[in-house]
């Protein structure tokens, strides 16, 4: 029988799999079906019914998969997850599920370039509006609430800038006004932040990327309160069908088991590479929680475990020099995720925000100038070293002046 522990990194590598359930198999089995036999037609109908546990179809449910749902809601404090094919089928599946036209959203700044395309369907096909505020303090939270906002949807940190919300903050104001609270906690993993626990209702991952950390799972995952979800999974979920697969399940669940360890890398890696990023004299700016002079160090240090793993940063000049620094990385790839082993870099402006109009992108701080960085599991010397090289063949004149 399985042990129920406090620690979190127990959790990530046993919840949700009973080993004596499953033949004694040390690692979960793939249950590889579409569908499930009934031993009877009074049990087929019965679970049609919704009156007996069970598996029906794998759109529904798959004993796989949810071992990957039931992991993820005692890792992130919830009480029932569901598994997703992407992360925007997750954000997509949780927005549809709760929200009806005429209703209005109030989202935190920045969003991620296809949530930010998401939330402009809705508004053009549905008629469910939306609203991008900074979220800095109550009373400009309080003032931004609307008679018929019926949901507050953050990213913290948010996707590229790295600005936080204060989610305890959020949760007070939302809580006073009934408003269901959602947060993308990718950036984060629940190994460094657990929302749930700050008082919002429901959380949502890219799964794909520090949930799986190897760069080959596409998958989302959303947790929140045992009604909510049911009513999710009833309705966007079953009907929209935007289901996870079990070898994806599989995939994660076996990803999940070092999350705790490759974050702890992540983080590491990105506090050394931070500090040298923000002593170069190419680099304007860097954005990065674990950074002292960051904006929002300290809700930073509230509310994460740790700084994570990913750095935005300005580079002296525009597209041209930040294209050029790209294409000078020998070690570093370029590629729009995050959360891998490798280390990633991206230009946002012209890749994962591309979709976002010049006049918002400049809004949320998205300026030509800028590059993300998911700093990867490598030795932090090399990720460096490579980094310097590339900002070295760019500004050689100008570095040597300095120098």
């Amino acid at each position: 029988m399985s042990m129920k522990s406090k620690y979190f990194e127990t959790n990530a590598i046993h919840a949700g799999y009973e080993v004596s359930k499953h033949g004694g198999s040390l690692s979960p089995p793939i249950y590889q079906t579409s569908t499930f036999v009934f031993p009877d037609a009074e049990t087929g109908e019965r679970r049609f019914a919704g009156n007996e546990a069970g598996y029906v179809y794998s759109r529904l449910k798959n004993p796989t998969v949810v071992m990957f749902e039931e992991r993820m809601a005692e890792l992130e404090g919830g009480e029932k997850g569901l598994a997703f094919a992407s992360g925007m089928a997750a954000v997509s599946a949780v927005l549809l599920g709760l929200l009806k036209t005429g209703d209005h959203i109030l989202c935190s700044e920045g969003v991620y370039g296809c949530t930010f395309g998401l939330l402009q369907y809705m508004e053009d096909h549905l008629q469910i509006g939306h609203s991008l505020i900074p979220m800095e303090n109550e009373a400009a939270l309080e003032a931004a609430i609307l008679p018929n906002t019926s949901l507050i949807y953050i990213e913290s940190p948010i996707n590229p800038t790295m600005k936080l919300v204060d989610l305890e903050m959020v949760s007070r104001v939302a809580r006073e006004k009934n408003i269901p609270v959602i947060v993308d906690n990718t950036f984060c993993s629940p190994y460094l932040q657990q929302p749930l626990k700050k008082g919002c209702d429901i959380v949502v991952h890219s799964a794909t990327k520090y949930l799986c950390g190897h760069g080959d799972v596409i998958g989302g995952v959303a947790v929140g309160r045992q009604d909510v979800m049911q009513q999710i999974a009833m309705t966007a979920q079953k009907d929209i069908g935007g289901i996870m697969s079990p070898f994806e399940a599989w995939l994660l669940l076996r990803g999940i088991k070092t999350l705790p360890v490759r974050m702890d890398r992540h983080c590491d890696n990105a506090e050394r590479v931070a500090v040298l990023l923000k002593r170069h004299p190419s680099i304007e700016s860097i954005f990065f929680p674990g950074d002292p002079d960051f904006a929002q160090y300290k809700a930073g240090k509230r509310q994460m475990k740790k700084a994570g793993g990913m750095i935005s940063f300005l580079i002296k000049g525009g597209k041209p020099e930040a294209q050029q620094i790209m294409n000078a990385l020998k070690l570093v790839k370029i590629a729009v995720s995050l959360g891998d082993a490798e280390t990633l870099i991206q230009h946002p402006a012209t890749m994962t925000h591309a979709v976002v109009p010049e006049q918002e992108r400049e809004k949320m701080g998205i300026k030509q100038n800028l590059l993300r960085l998911s700093v990867g599991l490598e030795a932090w010397q090399d990720i460096w070293a490579d980094l310097e090289q590339a900002l070295q063949s760019v500004y050689q004149k100008e570095n040597q002046v300095v120098r």
